[in-house]
This record gives C-alpha cells, sequence and structure tokens, in this order.
C-alpha cells in the first residue's frame, strides 16, 4: 500500500507531499489544476518513461520518492528479498527517481541504485494504474488475453508453458544445426578421417619437434665442435708446459714451502687445489662431450628427414610443429562430434516430441482455465455493464484454438471480448463497438470487474469515469468503494457521485510556489471543506445552498 508521496520540481509542482490511507481516496479539482500530474508522478516512480521536459522551469532535476508498507504484500517481500533490496524488519519499501536536465535518470529501492527495468518489475507487485485512454488497449487482443490470464491467476501456469516453448524452440535449432551439418557431412568426414589418419601416422611426441632441431643443430656441427673440444682438452689438460693442470701442479708445488712461514700462502694454495680439481672436472666433461658426438652421416639425414616431414605436415595444417599433437586432439574429437550427429539428431527428434508433448498438455490446461475464468469474468462484467446504464447488454469471452506451426509462450488460444450492447443488438467483437460512450461504460465494466481478484494492493483510475453521469456514475463510485474494502483505490474524478462515494477525499489545487510562479497544492478534504468542494463539483464555480444540501445527502448516504 502506499503510505506516503514526496514529489518535487515536477512539472508545475515546486514541492508536495501526499499522505495516503486505506480504502478509497478521491482526487478532486477544477479542469487544469493539475490532478493528473500526481498519476504521472507516480508513473514516473514506477519506471514510466522519464523526459527532461517534466522538469519544473528553473530546477536543475525532479524528483519522486514513494514510501510503501509491504507487510502483508508476499510477492512484493519476495522479489525485494530475491535481489537482496529488502529492509529487514522494516515492512516498507522506499522507491526514489530523480530526473536530471540532461535527460538521465537515476533509481533508488530502499537506497541501493536498480535500473528502470527492475523498477517496473517492482512496480507490477505494488501499484496497477487504469489511464484516461485505458478503453483503447482493450481493443487489443493480445491484451484481452492478458486480462483473462491476470483474472484467473495464470501466471505460474504460463511460466510452465513459455518454458516448454522455448526449449522447443532451442531443440528446433540445434537439429538444425545438425541438418546443416549433414548436408556435406560425409565429405567433411571423409577429409577429417585422413587428416588425421595422417598425424597419427607421423606418431610425433609434444617435444619432438624441438628436440630433433637440436639433435640437427649438433649433427651439423659436429666437426667443429669436436675439434673444439679437443684444442680444449689440450689447453686444460694437454702433455705440455703450458697445459692449466701442469700450470696448477707447479704454483702448488712452489707454494708448499712456503706455508711454513706464512700463512696467507696456505690462503692461496687452497685457491690453487680448488682450482686444479675445476680444470679437472672441465677436462672429463669435454672428453663426454666429444665421446658423445655422432658424426654418422646417415643419422643426420635421419633427423633432417624426419624434420623436414613434420614441417611438411605443420605447413598443410597451417600450425606450428609444436602444435600438432593438439591439432591431432582436436581433429579426434570434432571427427567424434560429426560421427554423433546423426545419433544426436535421433534423440534430439525424441526431445522435440517430448517437448511438444508437454506443451499441448500445459495448453490444454491453460485452455481449461482460461475458459473457466472467462465464464467468471464475463457473468461479473455482464452485470456491471447492465448496471452502468446499457440493460440488457450481454458480454462474452470468444476463446479459440490457434493452428499455427510454432509453439506460442502464451498458449494456443486465441482471446476475443465478445459484447452486445442492449436488446436487439447482435453480439459483436469489442474492436466493433462505434460508440464512444458504449466502449468507455464497456471498458469501466471490465476494468472494475477484473481488478476485484487483482493481487496488487494499490489501484489507481485516472478519470475511469469519463463519458458517464447520474445514476450510472453512483453506481461506478459504489463500486469503486466496494473494491476499497480490498485494495487501495486512488480514483482521479471529476463527478461528485464518484468523489461522494471515497473513504478519504483530497482536493487538489492551483497554488504558486515561492517564487511566485504557477505551482500545484493538495489538500485533505473534511467536514466543511468536503461538502463545498462536492457542491462545486455539482454546480461549478458558484455554490448555492440547494448544491450544498445536495452534497451533504450525497456524503450521508441513503
Amino acid at each position: 500500500m502506499l503510505s506516503h508521496l514526496t514529489i518535487r520540481s515536477l512539472a508545475v509542482i515546486d514541492t508536495l507531499e501526499l499522505d495516503f490511507a486505506p480504502g478509497m481516496t478521491a482526487l478532486t479539482g477544477e479542469t487544469g489544476a493539475g490532478k493528473s500530474i500526481v498519476v504521472d508522478a507516480l508513473s514516473l516512480l514506477l519506471g514510466a518513461r522519464a523526459s527532461p521536459d517534466m522538469i519544473r522551469i528553473g530546477k536543475e532535476r525532479a524528483e519522486v520518492c514513494g514510501v510503501f508498507e509491504t507487510t502483508s504484500k508476499a510477492s512484493a517481500r519476495a522479489w525485494l528479498s530475491a535481489r537482496e533490496l529488502d529492509d529487514e524488519g522494516a515492512g516498507e519499501c522506499i522507491v526514489r527517481r530523480v530526473v536530471g536536465t540532461d535527460g538521465r535518470s537515476r533509481a533508488f529501492v530502499n537506497d541501493r541504485p536498480v535500473p528502470a527495468n527492475l523498477l517496473r518489475e517492482l512496480g507490477g507487485h505494488l501499484v496497477d494504474i487504469h489511464g484516461q485512454n485505458v478503453h483503447h488497449l482493450l481493443l487489443d487482443r493480445d491484451r484481452q488475453r492478458i486480462i483473462v490470464d491476470d483474472f484467473g491467476g495464470h501466471h505460474a501456469l504460463l511460466g510452465q508453458v513459455a518454458e516448454a516453448a522455448g526449449r522447443w524452440r532451442e531443440l528446433r535449432r540445434e537439429l538444425a544445426g545438425i541438418a546443416a551439418d549433414g548436408e556435406d557431412r560425409t565429405s567433411r568426414l571423409d577429409l577429417l578421417r585422413f587428416q588425421l589418419d595422417e598425424l597419427e601416422g607421423l606418431k610425433l611426441d609434444a617435444d619432438e619437434p624441438d628436440r630433433l632441431a637440436g639433435e640437427q643443430r649438433r649433427l651439423a656441427n659436429a666437426e667443429s665442435i669436436l675439434d673444439g673440444c679437443r684444442r680444449a682438452l689440450d689447453r686444460l689438460d694437454g702433455d705440455h708446459e703450458r697445459s692449466a693442470a701442469t700450470a696448477c701442479a707447479g704454483a702448488r708445488r712452489d707454494l708448499e714451502p712456503l706455508t711454513r712461514h706464512d700463512p696467507r700462502a696456505g690462503e692461496v694454495l687452497e685457491l690453487i687445489e680448488a682450482a686444479a680439481i675445476n680444470v679437472a672436472e672441465a677436462s672429463s666433461s669435454l672428453r663426454v662431450v666429444a665421446e658423445a658426438l655422432d658424426l654418422d652421416p646417415e643419422r643426420r639425414s635421419e633427423v633432417e628427414h624426419r624434420l623436414g616431414t613434420i614441417h611438411a605436415v605443420a605447413r598443410k595444417h597451417r600450425v606450428p610443429p609444436r602444435e600438432l599433437p593438439a591439432r591431432t586432439e582436436w581433429l579426434r574429437e570434432r571427427l567424434a562430434s560429426l560421427a554423433a550427429g546423426e545419433q544426436r539428431a535421433v534423440e534430439i527428434e525424441r526431445e522435440v516430441a517430448n517437448a511438444e508433448d508437454e506443451h499441448r498438455t500445459l495448453c490444454a490446461r491453460l485452455t481449461a482455465s482460461r475458459r473457466d475464468a472467462a465464464a467468471r469474468l464475463a457473468q461479473r462484467v455482464t452485470t456491471n455493464m447492465q448496471a452502468l446504464g446499457m440493460p440488457g447488454g450481454g458480454f462474452a469471452i470468444d476463446i479459440r484454438g490457434l493452428d499455427v506451426p510454432l509453439l506460442s509462450p502464451a498458449g494456443a488460444d486465441r482471446v476475443e471480448f465478445i459484447v452486445n450492447a442492449g436488446p436487439g443488438q447482435p453480439p459483436r467483437p469489442l474492436s466493433k463497438v462505434a460508440s464512444g460512450g458504449e466502449l468507455s461504460r464497456i471498458s469501466l465494466a471490465i476494468r472494475v470487474s477484473s481488478v476485484r481478484g487483482s493481487a496488487v494492493p494499490t489501484l489507481v483510475f485516472d478519470e475511469a469515469d469519463v463519458g458517464i453521469g447520474g445514476r450510472v456514475a453512483e453506481i461506478v463510485g459504489r463500486e469503486l468503494r466496494a473494491l476499497g474494502e480490498s485494495h487501495q483505490i486512488l480514483c482521479v474524478t471529476h463527478l461528485a457521485q464518484v468523489a461522494s462515494q471515497a473513504h478519504h477525499h483530497a482536493v487538489v489545487r492551483k497554488a504558486p510556489g515561492p517564487d511566485g510562479t504557477p505551482g500545484v497544492g493538495v489538500a485533505p478534504a473534511h467536514g466543511k471543506d468536503r461538502v463545498e468542494e462536492i457542491a462545486r463539483m455539482l454546480g461549478g464555480e458558484k455554490i448555492t445552498s440547494r448544491a450544498i444540501a445536495h452534497a451533504r445527502e450525497m456524503l450521508d448516504g441513503p
């Protein structure tokens, strides 16, 4: 339920604070006073499109803030909790929308920023607004179907139907992809098998290309490597006085006698002995390298031929040689996928048939429930039509099966509203009703009848009584008051017969802003003030004693 609304710098409103109570509240005022701006502000708060034209002249931004009690609204609390937007234990939801002169808007739920689409989702749990021109929307068959589904509470069943239809579409797309692959499946399979046989025939290890390349370099330079090793060995450990080993041995002999006289000579001797050990180890390693060299030209030819084969295959597959093993694995997987395509196609066809059966079963349940809801709704609308000054009028809802090749997420029914405006008139689709007055009354009857089962706690009627008056207006007022027993009703009206039925009454008046520019003010009407406002609605600007008496009589009731 909406408990408080704050509007700042919106249209001609400077600042407006409104408190709302349960039951039916009538918003009245002279034409042009700004009654509908309050409804526009509420629409903006709940996700309607924002525009910089909405901002009051001279202001930088417009802001609307609403406080909604959610203690008894389980769906709104669940929605907030699922998105971590709830204030635990607060029992209320604060929604705020800010529009800047640059056209950008920001929205907040319980002080957390949210996108406009989430604001619209939340609004669907809090407020249902019936605008002045809503009867034109009722001419659309899709809208008529939605009204029946809302009245019948089909949201969960519709979700199951949509899920089955979506699964069917996904399976059909996958099947089409397999069929497209199958058009050249044989040739592609042959090519993949040839490529895989070629790669598997190589029997290539992951590190073989790099290992062979290193071996090929060693074999190509074997003679120069061997010659270098021999020369280095001769310098390190040759049989001559200039070799490093001979020099180390001579230095050791020279220093050993000196260690008895100078300890520092001993330190140098240790360094020379270490050098002699390193020379010996280096010489041993060089001999191993020299002995391992293979000067066999046949091995070199084998290595070069193997490398040539690997590089040729790599060029054919357009990958570096080291990536050939990964390419082999990819070919295996692709070949297995294509080979399994036919079997998968059989499985998908079975799944498609199952999805069709499930959709058909769900649609049958939905059709039966729609027909039940349509019968109950049609009876209510017929009763309300006759009460709204259309004696002998009747209303029916025609539900027929659709013959379409594609499964619809909305079910398999075509829903159409059928009316006859009075005795002797043939039943016609609602879209064929010629009289604007008749269409307005029928639309009002549909709206009043359909919202009785609405789970949305706050219902807003913006001049829903346009085109009616007299006794019919009084009936509309009583209907809205009755709705106020189970819902919070906000009704913008020009009719005293409707306003007098409200539990609460607020009057919208033109009021200058702080800077003297035009503005809007809203004040609750009680007692004498309410009598005078009802009298004004009955008789115009000049309020007579007769209008006052009539207003008191209307407010006192029968």
